[in-house]
This record gives structure tokens, C-alpha cells and sequence, in this order.
């Protein structure tokens, strides 16, 4: 088979697995065996491809329809303009969390701050901000070890190994500091709405995803314990699920958080929370 039948095939049978984008996914999974950009396929549709480039191609595409997401199959994400490390130790990065970075990098002045990130997974926050603020301190905290193995291989591959550090810790746990900014990207998805979830999410680990029964149990917690790790004015900011943010801005109002907003992801969906206190 050409380059191109390949591809044509492939496409099909996304399309009947029902997978989102299934010609973009079909072309990063085939750039990806071959080791090519997804640019150079087009120059070499008509190219033969062997048993040797076709047999692993086949195992990917086995577990693209399968559900698997095409970032562990891949083993990268790109976020905010760099590529991470990506697999099953920690939660994919949506575009919603980047469109929490772009925010923020709007919020902070280019000055040196002391940066929180709760519930870090791979550190795409954390290592995001630390790219863009090369005066920042910045600490990303998490409860799951292999999620902070994750995010240690990034500050590596990132070469930002010597300016973030990472702890194991429940929300706040073991912090001492104070800090200008604390963020967070908590588990927001309440247990009942597992069966609704999509194939792709269920590759991700469960502490990621699921925050209790209501799913803003961590964040509540976090909300009440931040004002003690917070230096006078700083700010929390919070990525939230769907119908949850009118509670919380109200929970906000009663811990004393003043200059409050809530704002709209691309999608209109009211995603994130910010709020100062002191």
C-alpha cells in the first residue's frame, strides 16, 4: 500500500470508531511512525510502504480505536508552545488549562514571584509560567508519585530542572512558604458522571479526573486554605467544571476573597475563577 492508501484506510476506520478528527489523527500516528513531520507526508503519498513501517503503525491504530488518547500513543502534547512529555501518569493538558496560562501570564507582572501550583500532574503549569517569568520561584505540588516523576522529566527536558521544584503533598500539605500566585487544576468531575465520560478520558488517572461525589470538593478545601499560604494581595486562581463556578464565586464572597472574576473559556463555559485576598 501507497503512503496515501494508508492514510485513506486509517481515516475510515477512526471514522468508524467514531474518533474526533480522524484524518488529523490518522496523519500524526503515521508522521509519528515514520518519523517525519505531518507536512512531509503530503511530498511522499505515492512512497510504498513495507512490513517493517506497517507493523507498528498497526498497534497504534489498534489502540487509537480502542480509545487510547492519541497524546500517549504519541508520548508528547504540545501546550502553551512547548512540547511535554505525555502518558497515562497524569492527566492529558486540555486547552482549557492553556487558556488558564495565557490568562495568567496576562495577571502577573514581569517581576520575581513566588508561584503555587496545587495538583501539578505533568507540570504544564508550573513549568509554563516558569518559562515565561525567568525571575519566578515556583513550587508544583501533587499526591500522585507518578505524576511527579512526570513533571521532574519535563523540567528536564525543558532544562528548568534548577528553578522549579516539585512536592509531594495533599493540596497544601507540607507547604511553609507564601506566594504571590497559587493555581490550581484540580479534580473537578463528579463520580457520577463516569459513565458520560469519553474513552479517552478514562486513560487518565481517576485521582486526576474525579473530585468527589459533587466534584469541587478539593477545590472548596483549597479556597478555605489558601488565604493562610497567600502573601497580602495574591491571587488564586482556579480552573472549575461545568454549573460549578456560581457556588464557588459565592464561597469566594464568604472567605473574604475581594476582587473576584469569573471568566468564559473559548467554548463560553464560565472555566475560570480568580480572587485575591488580603
Amino acid at each position: 500500500m501507497t503512503l496515501l492508501e494508508v492514510l485513506q484506510s486509517t481515516t475510515a476506520y477512526f471514522k468508524k470508531r467514531d474518533i474526533e478528527s480522524p484524518r488529523l489523527n490518522a496523519e500524526h500516528l503515521l508522521a509519528h511512525t515514520l518519523k517525519r513531520k505531518r507536512i512531509e507526508l503530503y511530498l511522499e503519498f505515492e512512497r510504498p510502504l513495507d512490513e517493517a513501517e506497517l507493523a507498528p503503525l498497526r498497534d497504534l491504530v489498534r489502540r487509537r480505536g480502542l480509545g487510547e488518547p492519541l497524546q500517549h500513543l504519541l508520548g508528547t502534547v504540545e501546550f502553551a508552545g512547548r512540547v511535554f512529555l505525555c502518558d497515562r501518569r497524569a492527566l492529558v493538558p486540555r486547552p482549557e488549562t492553556e487558556q488558564l496560562v495565557e490568562l495568567l501570564i496576562s495577571q502577573i507582572p514581569k517581576a520575581k514571584v513566588q508561584i503555587l501550583d496545587v495538583g501539578t500532574g505533568s507540570g504544564v503549569i508550573a513549568l509554563s509560567l516558569a518559562a515565561e517569568f525567568p525571575e519566578a520561584e515556583v513550587l508544583g505540588t501533587d499526591i500522585s508519585d507518578d505524576a511527579l516523576a512526570l513533571a521532574r522529566e519535563n523540567a528536564a527536558r525543558l532544562e528548568l530542572q534548577d528553578r522549579v521544584r516539585f512536592a509531594k503533598g495533599n493540596l497544601l500539605e507540607g507547604v511553609a512558604d507564601s506566594f504571590d500566585l497559587i493555581v490550581a487544576n484540580l479534580p473537578y468531575v463528579p463520580m457520577t458522571d463516569r459513565p458520560t465520560l469519553s474513552r479517552e478520558v478514562l486513560h487518565d488517572p481517576e485521582t486526576a479526573v474525579f473530585g468527589g461525589a459533587s466534584g469541587d470538593e478539593l477545590i472548596r478545601e483549597l479556597v478555605t486554605a489558601a488565604p493562610d499560604r497567600l502573601k497580602p494581595g495574591g491571587l488564586l486562581a482556579l480552573e472549575v467544571g461545568i454549573g460549578q463556578a456560581d457556588d464557588l464565586v459565592q464561597l469566594l464572597a464568604e472567605k473574604n476573597y475581594h476582587d473576584i472574576a469569573a471568566i468564559r473559556d473559548y467554548g463560553g463555559v464560565t472555566r475560570f475563577l480568580f480572587g485575591r485576598y488580603g
